[in-house]
């Protein structure tokens, strides 16, 4: 094969979408424009741009919720949404998955709901943007007065089953553009407001010059890193990067309630925005395999590098794992997914990705 597919490493960046990043020139009218193009797409009462979507996160919770409020979340998620539930001063509690979305449901929600009766709210994330039963999950929440809140890094642009947007349903949405996000500009976020009774504080703040530089040369960075596959120095390349501090790990991305992004990468978004079609395909796709060393290395023999799956363990990345005190007995399924799931980038055609998917028909569960 000579062409190598990525699932991450900005690869979905074209050579015209890298130059159009690297060289961006954004001012304040940029990030009005972007907050005004949210605000009609979402009927929002009011948009905060944020430094990213944990930012965003922490920002709604703690406007909306009493301090220690417990906060149900996926049992199958990314540590910056504990991070920022505990940024806010709260503590976050599991719900298990099922099989068909990796997302909780009515009925591991009412299991969570038994342990943990006080809780007060619960967070959707639409795992890979695959949308969850809402109005069923928003009966339930009604019912047992628990506040939504949705988090968007996955499925800015798509619809739930019901025909509402994505990010029209809780008091509050966090939108994350960062790296492999649904509105990919390596860096920056937005939150979304719904309820007019939610007084947030607008984070003036203006970011760090050096996290400015890291964002802006990422992509062009995830060229070279792929350019280099083809010679096997790619491990080698991104090893350097983040040595030195040119690339930044998306998980350890600092959470900031103060900082706004940069006006290039509003700029970028909106373009982003404008561009997006409508109730957008997932970001994601997965198959559940067994011996999934084995499957990857197959897969990469043939030019396909899938290993950054993202989920190592229920609480990704694995290296923040021990933090989150994670109920393995109570999520069982969640635990389950993360040891045999693999997935699949949908920036390539069926075509680009039929012989992967061949490959992994003989490791599928």
């Amino acid at each position: 094969m000579s062409k190598h597919f990525f699932l991450g490493q900005a690869s979905h960046y074209t050579r015209a979408e890298v130059l159009a990043h690297t060289f961006s020139i954004g001012t304040a009218k940029s990030s009005h424009k972007l907050r005004d193009f949210l605000a009609k797409k979402y009927q929002a009462k009011q948009v905060i741009l944020t430094r990213n979507g944990r930012s965003a996160l922490a920002l709604a919770l703690k406007a909306a919720l009493p301090k220690n409020s417990e906060v149900i979340v996926n049992g199958f998620t990314c540590y910056a949404v504990l991070e920022a539930i505990k940024a806010a001063g709260m503590k976050p509690v599991f719900a298990d998955v099922d099989m068909a979305t990796i997302h909780f449901n009515v009925k591991t929600l009412t299991d969570t709901l038994e342990k943990h009766p006080d809780a007060e709210a619960m967070i959707i994330q639409n795992t890979f943007g695959i949308t969850v039963d809402i109005t069923a999950i928003e009966k339930f929440a009604h019912k047992h007065n628990l506040k939504i809140f949705e988090d968007l890094a996955h499925c800015t642009g798509m619809l739930y089953p019901d025909g509402r947007m994505v990010g029209t349903v809780g008091v509050a949405a966090a939108m994350s553009f960062g790296k492999e996000k649904s509105i990919d500009t390596i860096t920056g976020g937005a939150l979304i407001v719904n309820d007019e009774n939610l007084k947030i504080e607008i984070p003036m703040n203006r970011p760090k010059f050096g996290d400015s530089m890291r964002a802006r040369f990422y992509p062009l960075f995830g060229a070279i890193y792929r350019a280099l596959s083809y010679v096997k120095l790619e491990s080698v390349w991104m090893g350097f990067l983040i040595k030195t501090h040119q690339v930044e790990r998306s998980a350890n991305s600092r959470l900031d309630i103060t900082e706004r992004p940069a006006h290039f990468v509003a700029k970028r978004a909106l373009k982003l925005f404008r561009k997006l079609p409508q109730n957008r395909p997932p970001i994601r796709q997965f198959v559940l395999v067994n011996f999934r060393d084995k499957a990857l290395a197959t897969l990469r023999e043939h030019g396909y590098y899938f290993d950054g799956f993202w989920f190592e363990t229920p609480i990704a990345p694995e290296r923040f794992y021990k933090l989150a005190n994670f109920p393995e007995d109570e999520c069982p399924v969640a635990t389950m997914v993360a040891k045999s799931i693999i997935n699949f980038p949908t920036h390539y055609s069926k075509s680009q990705l039929k012989l992967a998917r061949k490959l992994i028909k003989e490791f599928e569960k």
